[in-house]
Formats: structure tokens, sequence, C-alpha cells
């Protein structure tokens, strides 16, 4: 029993760690019909850059916030030079390109500068195991479960009842008539790929303790959570972090029943059977065009 509960509590943490890096594609993509495709960088940089400052002698704490600010810096640059110039181009894919690009440029800096070897974050989350039904689990993976299920909580009631996340909502209906009503729509659009850079930096900073950092670390953790925001559908922050929990789960127990090189075949396998059966996501909503 114990074995069980402490994978599926591992799972669940790992899987928090997804859903923050799919809610971040979420936001970007909900108010800008555009993402930063290197995504999982940002998660990468915000490891990078916790392990870099706690090594120039900063305490934890402020070491996390350092990084977590740089990555909200870092995904503002991005959108202003990736994502912007094609805003204005209707059907243009540029930015997918432009992002991408990014994202290896700063992969491949990371790796002349930071190395190519991976890098465990010490955290006081990990010092210690508590006991949950006799299974023993870090402090730090039950904080990731804990704390994605606040945030996506508190997102939800930001879009509902707060002005700014009425106009995040009134953006992604409609572009064009936002900006007619007088929502400055590139701000709005800046403050969401900002929120997702706060998202990606914190995805860092939390798995960095349970893992190791490494410069190539993005790639699969960003391509896992575009895929998870898409299996969950695009309309649906709840049902984002329903699957990238799920997720982390399912690959878990792939990994303590089998190996872990199983957990990707089966991951982007399952993912291609969830969008054969539900083209629109498993929690998507199929939108009717008024002619």
């Amino acid at each position: 029993m114990s074995f069980i509960v402490q994978n599926f509590l591992s799972g669940l943490a790992m899987g928090g760690v997804y859903a923050l890096v799919a809610l971040g594609f979420y936001i970007m993509w909900s108010a800008a019909r555009a993402a930063n495709f290197a995504h999982g960088d940002t998660v990468m940089l915000g490891g990078v850059l916790a392990i870099t400052a706690v090594s120039f002698g900063f305490a934890l704490p402020l070491a996390m916030l350092v990084a977590v600010v740089l990555c909200i810096g870092y995904s503002l640059i991005v959108e202003r030079i990736g994502v912007r110039p094609f805003a204005q181009h209707h059907g243009s894919i540029g930015w997918i390109l432009c992002t991408i690009a990014i994202g290896i440029m700063l992969e491949t800096f990371v790796t002349v500068t930071f190395g190519s070897y991976s890098q465990p974050l010490a955290s006081p989350g990990v010092d210690t195991i508590v006991r949950v039904l006799g299974a023993g689990v870090y402090p730090q993976q039950l904080f990731i479960i804990a704390f994605v299920i606040v945030f996506v909580l508190a997102l939800e009631a930001f879009y509902r009842r707060t002005q700014l996340g009425r106009a995040l909502k009134a953006v992604a209906f409609n572009r064009e008539a936002s900006g007619l009503m007088g929502i400055n729509v590139r701000r709005i659009t800046a403050f969401a790929f900002g929120l997702a850079g706060l998202l990606g930096g914190l995805a860092g900073v939390l798995v960095g303790p349970i893992t190791s950092v490494s410069a190539t670390m993005g790639l699969l953790l960003g391509l896992k959570g575009f895929v998870i925001f898409i299996m969950a559908g695009l309309s649906s922050a709840y049902g984002v972090v329903a699957v990238g929990l799920a997720v982390g789960v399912i690959e878990q127990f792939i990994h303590a029943y089998s190996s872990s090189t199983m957990r990707e075949i089966v991951t982007f396998s399952l993912a291609i059977a969830v969008l054969l059966l539900f083209p629109q996501g498993l929690f998507g909503r199929k939108e009717v065009a008024k002619v």
C-alpha cells in the first residue's frame, strides 16, 4: 500500500510541474492566440538562475525570487521581439519559428556558461521525509501539489472577478473588438506572457530540488506541457491541471513497474489517442461561428 501511495504522490508532484508549464501555454494562448514555443526553456532558466544565485551566496528564498523575476523579464522580451511583430498579420505563424529560435539560443548559451551536466537545487524541502499513509515523500512534493491546486483556483477567480481578468478573456474572445472598446491589447498580451514567465520560473525552482537542473531539461518539459495543454483542450484551466496531474501519475507508475524509457512512449501515444477520440481535447469546447 505504501508503495502505491508513494508513487501516486510522487506522480502528482511531477504532474503538478507539468501542469504549471501547461498553464503557461494556456494563459499565453488565451490572450494572444500565440505562445512561446520554447516555454520549457523558461523552466530551465528558472532552475539555472536559482542555482547560480545560491552559488553567489544568495539565500534560497531570495535566489528563487530573483530567478522568477528574471524569468518574467525573459518572457516579456520573447513576447516583444518574437511574438508581437507577427500579431498584426492574421494567420502568420512566424512567432513559432522566432520563439523556437530564441529558445535554442538560450539553451546553447546556458550550456556554454552553466555546463551540460545536471545539478540539484539545494532546498530544505528535500532534507527530510514526511509520512503519508506509510509512504515517505518530500515536503517539497506536497507543496507542489498544494500550490498547483491553489493557483488554478486563484487564476479562475482572477479571470472572473477582476477587471484585468475580464479584459484578458475579452482579448481572447476578440482582439479587434477589445481594442475598439478601449482595452490596450498589447499590454494585456504582455501581461499574459509575463504571467506565463512567472509560472515557468516557479516550475523551475520548484522542480529543481526533486530532480536535477540542466541546460537541456526545457525541451522535454516544454513539449510535455504543450501536449498536456492540447490534450486538455484550449479553454479550460481546470482541465489543464487535471490532465497534467494524471499524466504525472501515469508516468510515475510506468517508471515504477517498467522503465523510464517507456514513460515517453506511453505519454505521447496517449496524447495521439486522446486527440483522435476527442479532437477538441478532453475539456475543450467546440467553437461555433455565427454567420
